[in-house]
């Protein structure tokens, strides 16, 4: 498995997590519970789902892998079911499947396949259920294109009766096109499709022309329309956060969360992060110009039209890979990998808000900084209440392990 996530889950750690902060601004207290996921698993994803969390996952499997999905409804999880089971996953560290719940219950699962031609040649599948799970329609190809480059790092938006999907889409590298116009090297491309809960695709969207290779996108919707944050590419390569938004039915123009001038002439694979409640934005992302690292948080109360100052969470030492997540009184949880040295780091949190500035930080668990740890995911279960997933990779297998953190204020 190419992704061999994070975290040294010990029982000494989860008896520690368990005792709340001595700072009374802020008490956190975590509760590692029964994971879904068996042995040999990663990749996790995490979605909202009325008052629950629909976790999905890769867990190997004979030859192959199983793409699964479970429900926990804030006391238990529901039973663990199969999406598919395939040998030709594209199983990646840092571009994932997910579940999520879409208009009307429907489901909408997407997974990551490879192509004939190997390497970075993958598309993008999706397949819908609309009883709950139990059975799954006809996958097909979430793009018109088929060139074999690659297609992913998925996100996705409710957009009316519809669901709308994000992806970085490598159409401009297809080596045919590059030979017949003399060019060795092309651009990623970011496009959006909405789908109907009977799986109708709408017509692609070309959103950004010339995107940062391989970060993962984010989406959220606000009382004005969806917004789309991604990491941007330059002609001078300076790849900072840009955020584009959907105006009465059109996509404006991408324009920069906060100009940060990061000129990195490869891609960081660090994408960020979007929470969204009526008009108010809140994006996290990394970024490190001049080669101080950071992690950083900013706010919109105009649905994503303009940006305040950003507010610097990390801890002095961050590898990324931001998670965010709404709280009630406006003011969001922030995640990130925060490095502790070799390669030990933690996963840390901050509660954020946008006139007080940022809280304590607090550590939530151990893990590891090397790739094979991938990205935690974070999703609310209503108030100040939130589930964390990761992959423990401290043992002789890998494993989707899940944790339950509760603050009170």
């Amino acid at each position: 498995m190419s992704s061999r996530l994070l975290s040294v889950f010990t029982v000494a750690m989860a008896l520690a997590a368990c005792t709340p902060t001595d700072d009374p601004s802020l008490m956190v207290s975590t509760e590692g519970i029964q994971s879904p996921a068996g042995a040999q698993s990663g990749e996790p994803f995490l979605s909202m789902d009325g008052d629950g969390v629909l976790m999905s996952w890769l867990e190997q499997s004979g030859e192959g892998h199983d793409l699964r999905f479970a429900r926990y409804d804030g006391t238990a999880w529901g039973e663990a079911r199969t999406i598919a089971h395939r040998s030709d996953f594209f199983v990646n560290w840092a571009d994932f499947p997910s579940v999520r719940s879409g208009p009307d219950g429907v489901l909408w699962a997407h997974w990551l396949q490879r192509g004939e031609a190997g390497g970075y040649d993958y598309v993008v599948r999706v397949t819908h259920s609309d009883d709950g799970g139990a059975s799954w329609a006809e996958p097909w190809t979430l793009h018109e294109d088929d060139s074999p480059t690659e297609h992913g790092f998925v996100s996705a938006f409710v957009d009316g009766d519809d669901l709308g999907f994000v992806w970085l889409d490598g159409r401009k590298n297809d080596p045919e096109r590059l030979a017949s116009m003399g060019e060795s090297a092309g651009e990623m491309t970011l496009r959006s499709r909405t789908v109907s809960p009977t799986g109708t695709p709408g017509q692609e969207i070309l959103l950004d022309g010339r995107v940062c290779d391989c970060c993962q996108t984010a989406s959220a919707v606000t009382d004005a329309g969806a917004v789309v944050v991604y990491r941007n590419r330059s002609d001078v390569e300076i790849r900072d956060i840009y955020v584009t938004r959907s105006v009465d039915g059109e996509w404006v123009e991408g324009v920069s969360v906060h100009d940060d001038g990061w000129e990195i002439a490869g891609c960081p694979v660090n994408g960020p992060a979007i929470a969204a409640s009526g008009r108010q934005v809140a994006v996290a992302w990394f970024t490190a110009p001049d080669n101080v690292a950071r992690a950083k948080v900013a706010f919109s109360d105009d649905g994503g039209a303009t940006f305040g100052e950003p507010i610097v969470v990390d801890d002095g030492n961050p590898a990324g890979r931001v998670d965010v997540m709404m709280l009630p009184d406006g003011s969001v949880v922030v995640t990130w990998v925060e490095r502790t040295g070799g390669d030990g780091a933690e996963v840390r949190m901050r509660v954020v808000d946008a006139g007080a500035g940022a809280g304590e930080s607090r550590s939530l668990t151990t893990t590891s900084s090397t790739r094979p740890s991938g990205f935690p995911r974070i999703a609310s279960l209503g108030s100040e209440t939130f589930v964390m997933a990761w992959t423990d990779v401290s043992g002789e297998e890998p494993r989707v392990r899940v944790e339950r953190v509760e603050m009170a204020r």
